[in-house]
């Protein structure tokens, strides 16, 4: 069994991810390398949710490297601690735009007030390097697919990560009604109960996953085998892109210019990497930036599975048409 390393050490990780137990970043405390303020900009202003995950990268290193300000653009961070702290601000006006995935503007559009639009994929699993990772207990023996029969697993009700379980599993072979799924919305605590026994498997992001693997956890399954049912995206209001567009297309155009940079050399931005994805010092070193589409939207096909997923789980009555959730003017 590989070494575990003690819990005090451990509780670096579990101040993470997209879960009100995490410490908010705060705005007074910027990324290494980006600083308080930005350059004067003479244009347009957006505050953008960010949640501490590796997907929200490109934001700080766009800020860092000048690329919003070149576009006339003052790109304000709104740091959430959750994803119901996320949505929360973007509902209320406190922010314009926000890092989500699929799932989330479906359900969002058909609950709440002021409906939200893609504009543009964040991050997307490759065949190279998985977003989300089906781990096993360090303790439970399952090493494969085919073992996961009979397994409790950790996962997050009505979330991408539930919908992640029922398409990649499915795409494994496994019969869904053969595992128990226990709603487990929290990150940490997903990590904690797994590493103690508490459930047979768990579905983590990286750099929780690595976390997890250095601590004893056995990685059986990830998004390898379907790459598009793991997607991160760009999201503005639908209000906020009517009266701004030219502010939109200019976030996106420094996003895109970030991107490029880190693809370029992923190390030159590794200390922005380990402050705003709270990477655990034990990972700090071997957990890289990940590569990041560059002018990308989720393909139709992408987000009617996950309408579909959602109408099939009565999390929505009616079908929403597509050109209500990606905003055409942003199609490539």
């Amino acid at each position: 069994m590989k070494r575990r390393l003690p819990l005090l050490v451990l509780s670096v990780g579990l101040l993470m991810g997209l879960s009100a137990a995490c410490v908010p970043v705060q705005p007074s405390t910027p990324p290494a390398g980006q600083t308080d303020t930005q350059p004067e900009s003479p244009g347009h202003t957006l505050r953008v949710a960010l949640l501490p995950t590796t997907d929200v990268v490109p934001f700080y290193v766009a800020q860092q490297i000048g690329a919003f300000t070149s576009q006339g653009l003052t790109a304000e961070a709104v740091p959430v601690s959750s994803a119901a702290e996320r949505d929360t601000v973007i509902q209320t006006g406190a922010a314009d735009c926000e890092m989500t995935d699929v799932q989330g503007v479906v359900l969002t559009n058909a609950r709440q007030a002021q409906p939200l639009r893609i504009i543009a994929t964040a991050r997307q699993a490759t065949a190279e390097r998985p977003l989300f990772f089906l781990l096993s207990a360090p303790e439970s023996g399952i090493t494969s697919a085919d073992q996961l029969a009979g397994a409790n697993i950790g996962t997050s009700e009505n979330t991408v990560i539930d919908y992640w379980f029922d398409r990649v599993l499915a795409a494994a072979g496994v019969d869904l009604t053969s595992v128990t799924r226990t709603n487990v919305p929290q990150l940490p605590v997903r990590l904690e109960l797994l590493l103690n026994q508490q459930l047979d498997a768990a579905i983590l992001p990286d750099p929780l996953a690595s976390l997890a693997q250095l601590q004893g956890a056995t990685m059986v399954l990830d998004d390898t085998i379907l790459p598009e049912a793991a997607v991160s995206v760009l999201v503005c209001r639908a209000d906020v892109i009517a009266a701004q567009p030219d502010a939109v297309a200019a976030f996106l155009a420094g996003w895109d210019q970030a991107v490029e940079a880190i693809n370029a050399d992923p190390a030159a931005y590794a200390d922005i990497l380990i402050e705003t994805a709270r990477v655990p010092e034990p990972l700090q070193g071997q957990y890289t930036l990940p590569p990041f589409p560059v002018k990308q939207i989720p393909s139709d096909a992408q987000v009617q599975d996950v309408v579909d997923w959602a109408v099939d789980k009565g999390l929505i009555d009616t079908p929403p048409a597509l050109d209500t959730l990606i905003d055409p003017s942003f199609r490539q």
